[in-house]
């Protein structure tokens, strides 16, 4: 008997000794866990059961317990029974992980839409697309390219394919459980949105890339050279460590602060700026933050992306979620339908221009593909570029686009006219080349071109 016992109280300091270790790691996996589960309940309009196994499906993420409360719109996670996080969501401004200080009666803004629903068929209104053959396309060639994408499931773990040739969807494609209509995180593509919000700034000379960022704390110091296009750039030469498998920069803004917009603020310089690319989304939700000072109210913030761009070309499904200080979290949190991100592509494969409106300058677009000097071609103005044929050499060179956490990618392909886009739930890096590629050839397997339309 006394063996019996001395072995539970073994047992039971080695717990204390394992959470007291590893209470930092347990703390950022709860986090994330309650995060996902309250944004893919509440906004993907998933259930708990669908979100274990797929979204919350991650290693030692996976650790986590969640529970759910649908009448009061809430998640939450704990990893052996401890460091309980929690997740709340609010109408208009998505999911966030609150704190003690978190009050649930207090009022909050939220968001204006301004939904227009024009009678035009798709991408420019709400109206199915018309019935159209190209007769230069492979049909069957191009279905087999998308199919592949779907292959090796318990790898490639693709969730949708959507290929828009001359604003026309000419194939598309859902795993099991997702539809046209289901709403899809974008992660890190919610940076390339934030590059919108500048244009349209841009385009009212209300932003110069090369004014200096006003950052009140970088005044008097060596940081006062830092500009908006070394930030757009990722090369504002400020220290920053962008790694999910830790604890880091990264991780502890997006897992632990209230304010995500200050995360990088206090950052030293540690290269001269414009010299080095380095990514970072804390330089994203810096941005957020300064786009908010160009605004007399918070208000009018919250409305401007949707008033000015999402609504504004009818991607009526997006929200942006917001931190618990109110700033959209531009480095990571944006979810729309697979269609409607499309339609995101589709604007900047027509330099800014909307079915006639023109949203942001061409010349917005032509430096977002201007690659960063020392990024070796692969990134612009928060958009990723292909401009080396590093990642993806048989796919045109002018290729950029939005990419986000295991793989969710909106490729936009201004030679040959087309926008693809990848939805996925991808653990392990996945070329994209042998997609592109074969959709292009598919296009352009027949001698004749022409449309035939019914």
């Amino acid at each position: 008997m006394k063996i019996i016992k001395l072995g539970f109280v073994l047992l039971f300091v080695s717990l204390i000794i394992f959470i007291w270790y590893h209470s930092p790691i347990l703390n950022l996996i709860t986090g994330y866990s309650a995060k996902n589960m309250s944004s893919s309940v509440f906004i993907g309009e998933r259930n708990l059961e669908y979100t274990d196994a797929r979204d919350n499906g991650l290693e030692l993420v996976n650790l986590a317990d969640d529970k759910v409360d649908k009448n009061n719109s809430w998640a939450t996670a704990t990893v052996f029974g401890v460091m309980k996080r929690k997740a709340v969501y609010r109408e208009g401004l998505g999911s966030v992980l609150i704190n003690d200080d978190y009050d649930p009666k207090k009022p909050y803004l939220k968001p204006n839409r301004f939904r227009e629903n024009k009678q035009l068929p798709y991408p420019y209104g709400v109206l199915p697309q018309k019935d159209t053959i190209f007769t230069e396309i492979d049909y069957k060639a191009l279905e087999t390219a998308v199919e592949r994408a779907f292959d090796q499931p318990d790898v490639k773990k693709t969730r949708a394919v959507l290929v828009i040739y001359k604003d026309h969807i000419i194939a598309e494609k859902y795993a099991d459980g997702m539809t046209k209509d289901s709403k899809i995180l974008g992660w890190s593509m919610a940076k390339s949105i934030l590059n919108g919000m500048y244009g349209v700034l841009h385009k009212d000379g209300k932003m110069k890339l090369d004014d200096p960022a006003p950052v009140e704390e970088w005044k008097n110091d060596e940081r006062k050279n830092i500009t908006y296009r070394n930030l757009f750039q990722m090369s504002s030469g400020l220290e920053w460590e962008e790694d999910y498998s830790k604890i880091s920069d990264a991780t502890e803004m997006l897992f632990l602060e209230t304010d995500m917009s200050r995360s990088q603020v206090d950052e030293p310089l540690i290269h001269e700026p414009g010299k080095k690319w380095n990514y970072s989304s804390g330089t994203s939700n810096l941005l957020s933050g300064l786009l908010k000072k160009q605004f007399n109210s918070d208000q009018e913030y919250l409305d401007f992306p949707y008033k000015t761009l999402i609504d504004k070309i009818g991607m009526n499904s997006m929200l942006l979620e917001a931190d618990l200080s109110g700033n959209y979290v531009s480095s990571s949190y944006a979810w729309a339908t697979p269609r409607d991100w499309a339609k995101f592509g589709l604007l900047y494969l027509h330099k800014g221009n909307w079915n006639g409106e023109q949203i942001f300058d061409p010349s917005w677009v032509d430096f977002t593909v201007t690659p960063v000097p020392s990024s070796d071609g692969v990134y612009g103005g928060h958009f990723w570029l292909n401009a080396n044929n590093k990642w993806m050499p048989d796919v045109p060179r002018d290729t950029f686009y939005a990419n986000g956490f295991q793989q969710q990618n909106v490729f936009i392909i201004p030679s040959e006219d087309m926008v693809i886009v990848r939805f996925g739930l991808t653990d392990v890096w996945m070329s994209f080349n042998d997609l592109i590629a074969d959709a292009i050839k598919a296009v352009h397997t027949n001698k004749e071109s022409g449309i035939v339309q019914n």
